[in-house]
């Protein structure tokens, strides 16, 4: 909102969509889009499970299996996973610390429309002649043999989108660190704070690897270089090496804050703080640090020797303590807790068995000789899925329903959204808890069909079912977020009544600048000690009203992001003959890209100022 806006017009508000740097608006946009790759990969993983529900079933193709799987884990855990968990982030770290948004307000939209264009790219090659087929990992000797062009839209859409992902890391780093209100010291953070800091150092030091490997991928593909081609004196394991020192720390990147999310729940619902917090700050670190040292656990079967196995295996099994931790910090925190069993709490207790679950089957992996045994089977598809929907999706239906009034200044209905958890919890482990039977058994992964009579009918088809109670699950979430949009019930501020944090005191609808005064943070849970000690206005602040300088919108971004869209497809055709246009069209994206660069550093934008007289005016909310 500008000083004077009033009621915006639908085109107005697109435009301000496409060149917000308000980091509540991004957080929204985050979602949405988030939400959309979320149902794309839904739809792609009931694809998988209708061809699997029976014996030499031939829904799907052998080819458009792989592509589907392929494109699954992609869009999951890049497309979906990530831009979700950066909403919650959006919404409320810069709330949390008592900021007025993040450090760089024109680099977190950068990275949201960069995000966005590399998702489309990937997603556009389904139209294009082939979705990517040689697995989400990409193993190098299936994408070297790969034809058409799948392989390339994969590397061109991730490296555009990792770079935006990159680039939100660093901004929540530098925000975390410079922009935190007096008083709020490290150990006085909230909890998700501390784990989205840890995330975004984890990103800063896990994405470059994967920029690198992608880059020799799409050197190996387009311009026939060596690094995987072992004929010509490359090393293809090389390209797992590079994709998992990336690809371990991200499931980290994934959990932590996850971790953050239900850390908060938890303290809310059960109406006391968490049990341990410096604990588990260290744990959170300590998760971080050992992260980077367990990447060859995914590659036993490699041939690495037993002494790297042997190490490997160890620091597997070390990142478990933290990890302990931190679940018995939480059944302590509620033990003793009024508890408060809520839509977010529900799904916060579903949380701790099914995590647990898939913790207890990464420890059995963590032992060499018996992963190699289980490598590859479907033991690891239910062992991964129970750490991520476990983790990471019951963490963001949680955090849906608990943020929607931070966001949207509406509650959820809570008893749909308990509804909602049971088609959702039920489902899920009606799905995977059988995968890890079916693993046991012998059943490969990325197996487009199986014969019947070796006992494995059964287990496929419990598996199908429990997809389409998560499917149901799902739709109920829609139906929900759409009635509440249509009855448009201000929630107010505080609608848990327990809030704790910095976040639930502001306000709401949350003003475009945050806080019309920097608040004094007096310790953890800051605004809970401002309730006890019956303070109304749950703030405490450290200055007087003063003007505040806010950033100007831009449209540069979605512009910088558009230009190496463009540029990406002359890149991907380059090496079709036929295609003349190709390099014009790399080149004509590239000037895009670059004039908008050029634009931005010439250009004196140096914001505006919202006068005190203004902030004084008002009554708290819009204009």
């Amino acid at each position: 909102m500008s000083s004077t806006a009033k009621k915006k017009g639908f085109g107005a508000t697109i435009w301000d969509y496409l060149t917000t740097v308000d980091h509540k608006k991004i957080a929204i946009l985050y979602l949405i889009a988030g939400t959309f790759f979320f149902v794309v990969g839904g739809i792609e993983a009931m694809l998988i499970r209708i061809q699997l529900a029976k014996p030499d079933n031939d829904f799907v193709s052998a080819g458009l299996f792989n592509e589907i799987i392929t494109m699954h884990g992609t869009t999951m855990i890049f497309l979906a996973a990530m831009p979700l968990l950066f909403a919650f982030m959006n919404a409320a770290v810069p709330l949390q610390i008592g900021a007025r948004d993040v450090a760089f307000p024109f680099l977190n939209s950068l990275g949201f429309w960069l995000f966005l264009f590399g998702g489309i790219f990937l997603n556009l090659s389904w139209f294009l002649g082939g979705a990517p087929d040689a697995g989400w990992t990409s193993y190098a000797s299936l994408s070297l043999a790969s034809p058409g062009h799948g392989i390339d839209f994969y590397a061109l859409g991730l490296q555009i989108s990792g770079a935006g992902t990159l680039i939100a890391g660093i901004n929540f780093l530098v925000t975390i660190i410079n922009m935190r209100a007096p008083g709020m010291t490290y150990m006085r953070m909230p909890l998700f704070t501390w784990t989205t800091f840890v995330a975004s150092a984890l990103i800063l030091f896990a994405f470059p690897p994967l920029t690198v490997g992608l880059f020799f991928m799409i050197f190996d593909r387009m311009f026939d270089a060596n690094f995987f081609d072992h004929i010509n004196g490359g090393n293809t394991v090389i390209w797992e090496h590079l994709f998992w020192i990336f690809g371990h720390p991200e499931v980290y990147i994934l959990v932590l804050p996850a971790f953050g999310l239900f850390s908060e729940i938890f303290a809310t619902f059960a109406r006391k703080r968490l049990f341990g917090y410096s604990s588990m700050v260290f744990a959170t670190i300590l998760i971080g640090f050992l992260g980077f040292m367990v990447w060859a656990h995914h590659m036993f079967t490699v041939g690495l020797g037993p002494t790297a196995n042997a190490i490997f295996a160890v620091a597997t099994m070390a990142i478990a303590v933290p990890t302990g931790m931190k679940v018995f910090n939480w059944l302590l925190t509620i033990w003793g807790g009024n508890i408060k069993v809520t839509t977010p709490m529900l799904y916060a207790l579903g949380f701790i068995p099914s995590f647990v679950a898939g913790g207890v089957t990464g420890v059995m992996q963590a032992s060499a000789p018996l992963d190699y045994q289980l490598h590859d089977s479907y033991f690891i598809v239910a062992h991964f899925h129970y750490v991520i929907v476990g983790g990471i999706v019951l963490a963001l239906f949680a955090s849906a329903h608990y943020y929607w009034p931070l966001m949207f200044n509406q509650m959820l209905n809570e008893t749909l959204g308990k509804i909602t958890f049971v088609f959702f919890f039920i489902g899920f482990h009606c799905t995977f808890f059988v995968q890890h039977f079916l693993g046991l058994m012998g059943m490969p992964r990325r197996v487009f069909t199986f014969m019947g009579g070796q006992g494995w009918d059964q287990f496929n088809l419990i598996s199908t079912v429990g997809a389409f109670l998560m499917a149901i699950g799902v739709i109920l979430l829609v139906v929900n977020v759409i009635i509440t949009a249509i009855k448009n019930e201000p929630a107010g501020r505080d609608p848990w009544k327990d809030g704790r944090t910095l976040e639930w005191a502001i306000p709401q609808p949350v003003p475009y600048y945050n806080f019309k005064q920097t608040p004094l943070v007096r310790g953890l849970d800051t605004f809970w000690i401002e309730k006890m000690e019956g303070n109304k206005e749950g703030m405490t602040y450290a200055e007087p009203i003063s003007d505040i300088h806010m950033p100007n919108n831009s449209f540069i971004p979605f512009m910088i992001s558009l230009g190496l869209f463009v540029a990406a497809f002359g890149a991907l055709y380059h090496q079709d003959t036929d295609k003349t246009w190709s390099i014009p069209v790399l080149i004509i994206g590239l000037a895009i890209t670059f004039a908008s660069m050029i634009t931005r550093s010439l250009k004196d934008d140096l914001g505006y100022h919202i006068h005190k007289e203004e902030l004084m005016n008002e009554k708290g909310g819009k204009h």
